[in-house]
Order: structure tokens, then C-alpha cells, then sequence
């Protein structure tokens, strides 16, 4: 029989029933408390293959607000329960476990964004989906990696653009664009640590794999040098978001893939894909915040209806606005 046991920071431990057996409960419950269970591709691969849909945070967010189940249990970071929020304020939004931070989205706080506005009055604030509610109600409109280079080209000419809170998808942006942006200067400290050399150390080893990379990489700039000096054969780079990388598994045959980003992703991408091979660049590259969700954890969301997140009536109002004038703009490919 098939288990697992789970392992947590404060000490909790428990072993699980096969997953089938754990997995029934969980639909037992969901049914039980009309709940749907969003997942996102970094989590562990149980709750992803339990999920009713596994996705990036804002193109499940799209699918809470869409929704009719009266609970939505975002299996994610605190962020993206908000945001889930925000389009749905008339459901119970949950979080199984409320030390999902993001260490991003904690490089920039409202106050730091009002101080920022201040130094560049007529600025405009372009917010990541990364970042807090308090954040996205003091910007001007949200972005996500997948479209961020289409909101920044929507902008008027003139006005200082203020990028937040990474620099690596603003630099992204700013080299596809051609626009001067005063980028914030936060990073993940996952993607931040997939490093220029091991990027090249492992496609100097596979010169004939294609390379996913995400846009918050610091290894980013290394990847279309590399695809620029035919170290890796042009065409064969791809600077995309999660879903971009689904999208491009889903194309890849049986073929191979280098991945830069969490490596939670490979779990969805061997889904859609089994006849591909899919490796990560970095395998240390892991998200201890993605991982706080753990089956018992979402057993007893389920069970005890915790933990619920709210958000600020005023808050939600102004951030709402500014998801909405990203929305207005087209249609995304999806989220982080």
C-alpha cells in the first residue's frame, strides 16, 4: 500500500493512508462543505492530483470567481487566497496553512509603494500578481509574467512606469518593451538562486534540450545569451510562465526539457506530458512556503474550515481596480 509521510516544522508528523484513500476524504469534504480545491503548479503532488484545478495563481483565481462552490481552499501562498478574494468576495476563501508567505511578495510593503509614488508624482505603478492586496490597492493596475509585457506596452508614453516588486521580470520587461522602467529591487529567493552557471553547466551537458526559464530567474539574462551565441541552438530558449511552460510541455512530444523554476511544476508538466522527459535546472530550487500545504493540512482545512482569509473592505475595493484594469487589457495566458 502506497504511503506517505508527512513531515512539517513544527514537529507534526503523520502517516497517511494510500492515496486513494486520502484522496476519497478529501472529496468527501469538499462535497460536504461545497467546496472547489484550487492547487497551484508548485505544490506537492498529491495536491495537485487531489485538486480540481491546478494552475498559476491568477488563472485560478479567474476559476474561483467563476466558480459556484460556496468555499474556495486555495492550496498556494497567502497571496493568491487574497487575490482569490478580491474576485470572489461573496465566498469563503481558505488557506490550509497561514505561514504560506511568498518571500517575494514581502520585498515591498504599501507604505514602501506611497514613498515610491512620492519621489515620482506622476508615475505609474504596475504591480506583479505577487504581492499583497495592501500592495495592489496602492497601484495603478497588476500584471502577471505571462502579460506583463503587454500591460507595460499599454501604458502611455510619458510617465515614469514604476515596476514591482522583481527585477528580474522587470528587466525582462524593460529588454522586451524597450522602455525605461524604475524597476523595485525584490526578488524570489528561489528563482534568484537558480544560478547562471548551473544553467550552463546542465545545457552544456543537453546541447539538444529545449530550456524553460521563468521570467523571475536571475539565470534569465544567462539563457537568451547562451540561445545569442548558439551555446544552445536558437529557437530552443523559452522565457515563460508556469502556464507557458504546460503550454510549450504540451508541444515538446518526446522530446526533453530543461525547467528553471520551482520544481514543484514538474509534477504538471510529466502529467500533461508523459512521453517527455522533463528535468529541473536547479533541483534544490523548492519553495518551503509552496510546501506548507500538506494533505493533513488540507484534510483539516476541510474538516474545521480553516484558515479563512479576509481582506480590508477599503483594500479590496482599490486592489480590485487594479486587477480589473489588467484584465480590461486582454485576456492572459495565465498567471506567475
Amino acid at each position: 500500500m502506497l504511503t506517505q509521510s508527512i513531515s512539517a516544522e513544527d514537529g507534526e508528523a503523520e502517516e497517511l493512508a494510500s492515496f486513494d484513500e486520502w484522496a476519497a476524504e478529501v472529496r468527501r469534504l469538499a462535497r460536504q462543505s461545497d467546496a472547489v480545491i484550487l492547487a497551484h503548479n508548485y505544490q506537492l503532488p498529491w495536491i495537485q492530483d487531489v485538486a480540481d484545478h491546478v494552475g498559476d495563481s491568477l488563472a485560478l483565481s479567474r476559476l474561483a470567481a467563476r466558480s459556484d462552490a460556496s468555499v474556495i481552499v486555495f492550496c498556494g501562498v497567502h497571496f493568491m487566497a487574497e487575490t482569490a478574494k478580491l474576485l470572489a468576495p461573496d465566498r469563503t476563501v481558505l488557506l490550509p496553512d497561514l505561514r504560506a508567505g511568498c518571500s517575494l511578495a514581502d520585498t515591498v510593503t504599501a507604505e514602501d509603494v506611497r514613498k515610491w509614488r512620492a519621489e515620482h508624482p506622476d508615475g505609474l505603478v504596475v504591480a506583479y500578481v505577487n504581492t499583497s492586496a495592501a500592495v495592489k490597492a496602492e497601484s495603478d493596475i497588476c500584471c502577471t509574467s505571462s502579460n506583463a509585457v503587454e500591460i507595460v506596452e499599454s501604458l502611455p508614453e510619458g510617465p515614469d512606469v514604476l515596476f514591482l516588486p522583481d527585477m528580474f521580470l522587470g528587466q525582462h520587461v524593460a529588454r522586451q518593451t524597450g522602455r525605461r522602467l524604475d524597476i523595485w529591487m525584490g526578488e524570489c529567493h528561489v528563482h534568484a538562486a537558480i544560478s547562471p552557471a548551473e544553467l550552463k553547466e546542465k545545457v552544456a551537458r543537453h546541447p539538444d534540450a529545449q530550456l524553460f526559464v521563468h521570467p523571475e530567474c536571475g539565470c534569465t539574462t544567462s539563457a537568451l545569451w547562451l540561445s545569442g551565441t548558439g551555446d544552445l541552438p536558437e529557437g530552443r530558449a523559452h522565457v515563460v510562465s508556469t502556464s507557458g511552460m504546460v503550454k510549450a510541455a504540451l508541444q515538446l512530444g518526446d522530446g526533453h526539457a530543461l525547467v528553471a523554476t520551482e520544481t514543484g511544476i514538474l509534477h504538471q508538466l510529466r502529467n500533461v506530458n508523459p512521453r517527455a522527459k522533463f528535468e529541473a535546472v536547479s533541483p534544490r530550487a523548492e519553495c518551503r512556503y509552496m510546501k506548507m500545504t500538506t494533505p493533513k493540512r488540507l484534510l483539516d482545512s476541510l474538516r474545521y474550515g480553516v484558515h479563512e482569509v479576509e481582506v480590508d473592505e477599503e483594500i479590496a475595493r482599490r486592489a480590485r481596480l487594479a486587477v480589473e484594469r489588467m484584465v480590461a487589457i486582454g485576456q492572459p495566458g495565465g498567471g506567475e
